[in-house]
């Protein structure tokens, strides 16, 4: 008999044969295995480990690509760093609880996805016998926001613009942040919808998600026109676009798919992280990062309409210029409130209040019978 050890992501595996010729087909063959996350299952597996193992076996194939896409980045920037290497035997409700914790600052919905990819996987480890609780189970969550997107913070569009100098795609994010156009509907911009005599965009349809066509509007009320940000406007004329030209494109000058906007924003990201102060060890980004997780590029639609409202916009023209079908959509948007538009509220009431008042006092004063 014949025996050799070998270590894979830090965990030494024993390979014996009758000879050597068997021993290197068992050996190629184990790291094959472990490539292809068919790892031997055991509570002495490290999480990381465990949860290839329940995506491959539990969620591929079962949900939508987006869908297994956003659990592996739930995973990796926000529960890796924390638990990853550990054992899922050695797993507390405290280190889950720790997880969370981190989560300052994240949407209230995000913060409950992450805490439910916890929940899944662990459940599924509790099912196949490798741990006897779920770790969990009955975390204390975050206070955070209602909502899957929010409105940026300051430190965050601080950022943003900083990165958007120097990014290729600092003009798209910033026509978002700007202007409140829907990632696909910027995508959608031809040299002929921006329209630098009148000082207007043109919004007519967006990407679709399925094959990356062009298509519609879902609703007539997406068609519609945004005043073009005097910020903005050298920087569109300056890409020199001809009339049915993308105006934001690939590097191979094409327009932006949804996987080119994927990257595309991923890399921007980083690039906020990087900025923002988070160490760089061999071309990669360290955790924990500075930038939340739930910062998407929809954030910045959001915060376009936050940012009408605090201008003053009334709620009528806010719906209007984010093209949404039912002002209640605009509505549950205006309801966060900035201290300035409530300061500016108060001080209108007061004087509507009391241009009312001396009016009817003028009034009383008229009719005052003083023979």
């Amino acid at each position: 008999m014949v025996r050799k050890t070998f270590t894979y992501e830090g965990r030494r595996y024993d390979i014996t044969a009758r000879n050597d010729e068997e021993l290197a087909v068992k050996i190629a063959m184990r790291k094959r295995d472990l490539k292809e996350g068919k790892e031997t299952i055991s509570n002495s597996m490290t999480a990381r480990s465990w949860f290839k193992t329940f995506m491959k076996t539990y969620k591929e194939g079962s949900i939508s690509p987006e869908t297994y896409d956003d659990y592996w980045s739930r995973w990796n920037s926000r529960i890796d760093p924390y638990i990853g290497s550990m054992k899922i035997k050695d797993v507390r409700q405290i280190h889950c609880q720790n997880v969370v914790n981190q989560m300052d600052g994240c949407s209230k919905t995000y913060i409950k996805k992450v805490a439910n990819t916890l929940h899944q996987m662990f459940e599924r480890a509790k099912s196949n016998k490798l741990i006897l609780e779920n770790p969990a189970i009955d975390l204390e969550l975050p206070e955070a926001e209602d909502g899957t997107h929010r409105a940026i913070t300051d430190f965050e569009r601080d950022i943003t613009i900083k990165v958007a100098e120097y990014h290729r795609g600092g003009l798209w994010v910033l026509t978002l942040l700007y202007c409140g156009l829907r990632p696909s509907e910027a995508a959608r911009l031809d040299g002929r919808h921006l329209d630098f005599e009148c000082r207007r965009i043109i919004v007519e349809g967006a990407v679709k998600k399925k094959g990356n066509r062009l298509g519609k509007a879902k609703t007539e009320s997406g068609n519609r026109i945004i005043p073009m940000p005097s910020v903005l406007e050298q920087k569109y004329k300056d890409l020199k676009r001809g009339p049915f030209e993308p105006v934001f494109q690939n590097e191979k000058g094409g327009r932006l798919s949804k996987t080119n906007m994927r990257i595309l924003w991923n890399n921007f990201k980083r690039e906020m992280n990087i900025i923002a102060g988070c160490e760089v060890y061999r071309n990669q980004v360290l955790p924990p990062y500075r930038i939340a997780a739930d910062l998407v590029p929809y954030c910045y639609r959001h915060t376009f309409c936050t940012d009408l409202e605090a201008a003053g916009v009334s709620i009528n023209e806010a719906s209007r210029l984010m093209g949404h079908k039912d002002i209640k959509i605009t509505s549950r948007i205006y309801t966060h409130y900035s201290q300035e538009s409530f300061d500016r509220v108060a001080i209108l009431m007061d004087n509507y209040q009391n241009a009312r008042n001396n009016a009817e006092n003028a009034s009383e004063d008229v009719g005052v019978d003083v023979g």
